[in-house]
């Protein structure tokens, strides 16, 4: 089936993270994919929160989910359900596999099984249950549930072929006699991913399934459920890996890998959703800025690659600093504001104008908001901690450093508070510089003992935001080191 005949019926589409764990950058990934392909189809998107495994699931997981998506801007137009809620449902599915012989309990016990399991590898064969339950009778499956032997339920696989047409990869075909009899449930109330995951994708009438390849092992499984139990196939198309610089799955040693932890370094969503919508889709032009209205008029999956995606954090740094040159000045200093410390006082707007200069400042240089908190550290602190060394401008002995922060302190002594602006500091202090066949001599030790550092944004610039009072101080503190 091609993708323009999969789209005949209404498009349904869902993201059905499990809560154990922070928001992948992968999951997040394939909910944008799932949520483009909805909004250019007018179609839906869901949320399904796969709670099942209730050891490893949490509350703050589910949280951080839907906090993640939200703050993405990738809106679901149902849910989000949760599969712990629909315990009922998966029972009257399982009751039915079972009666119909389509299925069955297996108490083989797990040394039993990885017994089996070493004896299989050690002769070259593919690890498959042995089928040891498959032929029990009801009275004796029944003594054996009463008396409480405890037991999982499989699927009875018939070693047929399965195949599906993905709609990115093409026709994909299994030998299920390789796979064997797969476990479905733990018991009548604990279904597991294959079998749920069939259930509530026809229980909520999911028409496509967008979703990662490394799922295209669990397709085959979850076909042979769906014909077990009389339900359509969905469609179905898998998204490449994300991959690291070495081509190996995306992993913590490569970047952060959870969507909360780009936004605590200072990423903003609209750089993020750019930066991934290019992990595995191609628009077929040289535009790198998109919208996330734009991608949901230009995207298609016919435009999405089959090879891995590499993760390229340079671009993803590039993309946020163009997105952080872009913001209003307001907005940007209140998305910097928790990076930065209190600032000096007098009041609400002489606190709010400060920070907004700090950042004003630094606009054109942030890749990142939390970059900030290094960049403008200076502007907050009482009294720089910096070794004289860095005052010495090339050769400069101590004498010609005196010189230098005297004739800065005489110079700006003369200007007063109300010119304290940055044309005027300029005016004076290139004026003095050009006297000077080297001006990096009274321009360098004027940086350093402003800001403390070797690389900040312009003396000028840090010294108008200063005012007249901090910056003649530094100048002082400065020429303090120097005996």
């Amino acid at each position: 089936m091609s993708i323009a005949e999969a789209k005949s019926k209404e498009i349904r589409v869902r993201i059905a993270p499990s809560p154990t764990g922070f928001l992948h950058v992968g999951t997040a990934r394939a909910a944008l994919f799932n949520y483009l392909f909805a909004k250019h189809e007018s179609g839906k998107f869901i949320l399904r929160i796969e709670d099942t495994d209730l050891e490893r699931s949490s509350p703050k997981f589910e949280k951080d989910i839907i906090e993640s998506l939200k703050w993405l801007g990738i809106a679901w137009d149902e849910g989000p359900s949760r599969q712990s809620d629909r315990i009922e449902i998966y029972t009257k599915y399982l009751k039915t596999l079972l009666k119909e012989n389509k299925a069955y309990y297996c108490f083989c016990s797990e040394e039993e099984l990885e017994a089996v399991r070493q004896d299989q590898l050690s002769r070259g064969l593919a690890p498959r249950y042995n089928g040891k339950c498959r032929s029990l009778t009801e009275t004796e499956i029944k003594k054996r549930l009463t008396e409480g032997e405890s037991a999982i339920i499989r699927f009875k696989t018939h070693g047929e072929k399965v195949s599906f047409n993905d709609l990115i990869r093409g026709k994909i075909e299994f030998d299920t006699s390789l796979i064997g009899d797969f476990t479905i449930a733990k018991d009548l109330t604990t279904p597991l991913y294959n079998f749920a995951v069939v259930v509530d994708d026809f229980e909520m009438k999911i028409s496509h399934i967008i979703r990662g390849e490394d799922h295209i092992p669990n397709t085959p499984k979850q076909i042979l459920i769906q014909q077990a139990l009389g339900l359509p196939q969905p469609q179905y198309a898998h998204l490449p890996l994300i991959l690291g610089p070495d081509r190996s799955k995306l992993s913590k040693r490569h970047a952060a890998v959870s969507v909360a932890n780009y936004r605590e370094e200072g990423y903003l969503p609209e750089a993020l959703i750019n930066f991934m919508v290019f992990l595995g889709w191609n628009p077929g032009t040289d535009q790198e800025i998109y919208s996330l209205t734009a991608l949901s008029q230009e995207f298609t999956l016919e435009k999405v690659q089959k090879s891995g995606a590499v993760f390229n954090l340079k671009r993803l740094d590039y993309l946020n600093g163009f997105y952080i040159r872009q913001k209003p000045l307001d907005e940007l200093t209140e998305l910097c504001r928790p990076y930065l410390p209190a600032s000096p006082a007098g009041g609400p707007k002489a606190e709010k104008d400060f920070l907004k200069k700090v950042v004003g400042l630094h606009q054109e240089r942030l890749k990142k908001l939390s970059e900030i908190t290094e960049l403008a550290d200076f502007f907050f602190q009482d009294k720089l901690n910096y070794d004289k060394e860095l005052l010495r401008w090339k050769d400069a002995d101590d004498q010609k450093m005196a010189e230098s922060l005297d004739n800065l302190d005489n110079l700006l002594s003369e200007i007063s508070e109300r010119n304290w602006a940055k044309e005027n500091l300029e005016k004076v202090l290139m004026a003095r510089a050009e006297k000077i066949k080297d001006r990096g001599y009274l321009l360098w030790p004027l940086r350093v003992a402003l800001a403390g550092k070797k690389a900040s944004a312009g003396p000028i610039e840090i010294a108008a935001i200063l005012g007249k009072e901090k910056t003649l101080t530094r100048l002082k503190e400065a020429r303090a080191l120097i005996v």
